[in-house]
């Protein structure tokens, strides 16, 4: 099985111990035949034999070496069980942390399109519940499944030993378990797949929820909400009940069978005893011993149980685990200086999502510490364009250049270091707001991160407030207005001195004189930058170096801010009569 070819790659560092943990195991099973084996000779030799009476009289050394044995081995095996559950344990949780990085970091090495397709309340199933099912299986299934093995086969062939007719009498009914196992094991995989999936929408609504919670309760709609995940979870709890009522639905036949063994050990085992075929010490090795074969038995179905709710979690980690990226760095990069001087052109490019055209054959040319707006219509393709530059996404035709050089022919690190980005749907960490502006440069001075919060207008509102650049920020920016948290996230751009800036509507949240501000002090930065700004007002546009409008993914204008008014029937111009037209109604 791949799954378990998987588990044992990733018990690398851990499987010398594993090994010796199921070694232990082994020792142990056996172990469980020494009791019947002593109990049938003490029961020969001093109770029910010819000369038990005499024996018990002049072999008490014999007797007691019987009885000591018996404690002996009990103690070793006892010893051996828990040393090895605690060196399972160790081995399992080892494991666990390992994968659980791997994935993490493999998930952060992801480019978009993963994400495009992944929800995250699956990510987060696959990275919890999923994990510690892989978890189980190392520290428990596996376990109990070489246990159920061992202990069955020992027992077959010391019963064989003890008398052939015996063990093929209690053998009889193993073929049956077996194929009642086998319809079972058939029945309830895809069921377990099924659970899988439907855990996993059920993370998806809550996680998606409780992220959304301020638009629930701002449209009031915690009764629809509250509807929703019911059906999920109600779906979740169909699909449970459904695979747990499956293994039900075997386990009466799976017991009866398993128990009968002890009737046919009563029936026939009475009647050799009598007709003298075994002695009352085997028969009492035979009966102490059933139940290493009913047992095993007995566990085929829950290990059948189990194995299929590892299969179906496994499979989906493994989806992550072995993901790779699109967007890596080619093995012929070329050696680029750790600042790009800022040249940015677009060649001919064109963009999908899938079948969905968003770009088509656009083509300009930005040079170095130039300031360019971007505008257009909703769904124009504005932020699809931005994010081609530092190789969010890849285009599927034409080039994106970024200093002359082709952005697939930079390697990664070197191109996303040098582009700043802040986004209109600003994300803070649940951090200090000196965390959140540092985030870029962990070893920032102090100094610094009060500069690039000055140059975005947030150094004053931020001493403002009552622990000042200390202040814990909720998750996603709780506690801070929408103009207050584009302005960190300003800052926290500005704060790698990136060659290359994008600013996707980031004041659209200010008002009209902090907008200015932030206007003057981007224009007096200390280090050279080249700026690419999406905007919507006329306001962040009109002092641009040059201004781009796109139009159903085209470049529909591109100029000046006097050059495009010139162009009295263009988007531009209607744009700006209407804002002009609303600021005067407003005075």
């Amino acid at each position: 099985m791949f799954q378990i070819k998987w588990i044992w790659e990733n018990l690398k560092g851990y499987r010398g111990r594993y090994i010796f943990a199921l070694c232990m195991t082994v020792m142990a099973q056996i172990m469980y035949l020494t009791n019947p084996i002593f109990g049938q000779n003490i029961v020969d030799t001093f109770i029910y034999g010819e000369n038990a009476a005499e024996n018990l009289a002049e072999k008490k050394d014999l007797l007691l070496m019987l009885c000591g044995g018996m404690v002996l081995f009990t103690f070793i095996r006892t010893v051996f069980q828990f040393s090895s559950n605690m060196l399972y344990e160790v081995c399992s949780q080892g494991m666990l942390a390992k994968i659980r990085n791997y994935l993490f970091a493999n998930v952060q090495k992801q480019d978009m399109t993963f994400y495009d397709r992944n929800r995250t309340g699956d990510l987060m199933t696959r990275l919890s519940g999923d994990l510690d099912m892989v978890r189980h299986t190392v520290s428990w299934i596996l376990k109990t499944l070489v246990e159920s093995i061992v202990l069955f086969t020992t027992t077959t062939v010391y019963f064989f030993v003890l008398d052939p007719i015996m063990a093929l009498c209690l053998l009889a009914l193993t073929p049956l378990i077996f194929i009642i196992s086998g319809i079972f094991r058939n029945e309830v995989g895809p069921k377990y797949v099924n659970l899988r999936e439907r855990l996993s929408q059920l993370n998806t609504q809550a996680q998606e929820n409780i992220a959304g919670n301020r638009v629930v309760r701002a449209f009031a709609r915690e009764d629809y909400e509250i509807e929703k995940f019911r059906e999920k979870n109600e779906e979740y709890s169909k699909a449970n009940k459904d695979a747990s009522l499956t293994w039900l639905k075997y386990f009466p036949y799976m017991e009866t069978t398993a128990q009968g063994l002890t009737v046919v050990q009563l029936i026939a085992g009475g009647i050799f005893v009598i007709t003298g075929r075994l002695t009352m010490g085997e028969y009492v090795a035979f009966s102490g011993l059933i139940w290493t074969i009913s047992n095993p038995m007995r566990n085929v179905g829950a290990l059948i149980n189990d194995l299929q709710r590892f299969m179906a979690s496994a499979t989906k980690i493994i989806e992550v685990y072995y993901s790779h990226p699109f967007i890596v760095d080619r093995a012929d990069a070329a050696d680029m200086p750790d600042r790009l001087k800022g040249d940015i052109e677009f060649k001919n490019v064109t963009f999908k999502y899938d079948d969905l055209e968003v770009l088509k054959n656009v083509s300009f040319k930005i040079k170095a510490g130039e300031t360019v707006a971007i505008m257009g219509e909703t769904g124009s393709g504005k932020t699809s364009l931005i994010n081609l530059i530092p190789r969010l996404y890849d285009p599927c035709e034409g080039e994106v250049l970024v200093d002359r050089t082709n952005v697939r022919f930079i390697k990664l690190k070197t191109l996303r270091k040098n582009i700043g980005v802040a986004m209109q749907d600003v994300l803070l960490w649940s951090d200090t707001i000196d965390g959140n502006i540092s985030f870029g440069r962990s070893d920032m001075p102090e100094e610094d991160v009060h500069k690039f919060a000055a140059a975005a207008d947030a150094d004053e509102f931020i001493t403002n407030l009552n622990d000042g650049y200390d202040t814990i920020v909720g998750e996603r920016g709780v506690g801070l207005s929408g103009g207050q948290k584009q302005r960190i996230s300003l800052a926290r751009a500005l704060a790698i001195r990136p060659a290359i800036l994008i600013l996707d509507d980031t004041t659209s949240a200010v008002d009209l004189e902090t907008e200015k501000q932030i206007q003057d002090n981007l224009r007096n930065l200390d280090f050279k930058c080249t700026k690419i700004i999406i905007a919507q007002r006329i306001s962040s546009a009109k002092d641009a170096d040059k201004i781009i409008i796109l139009k159903d993914g085209k470049i529909s204008e591109c100029g000046t801010h006097e050059e495009l008014l010139r162009n009295k029937d263009g988007y531009y111009t209607e744009i700006y009569n209407l804002q002009q037209g609303a600021a005067e109604n407003a005075i």
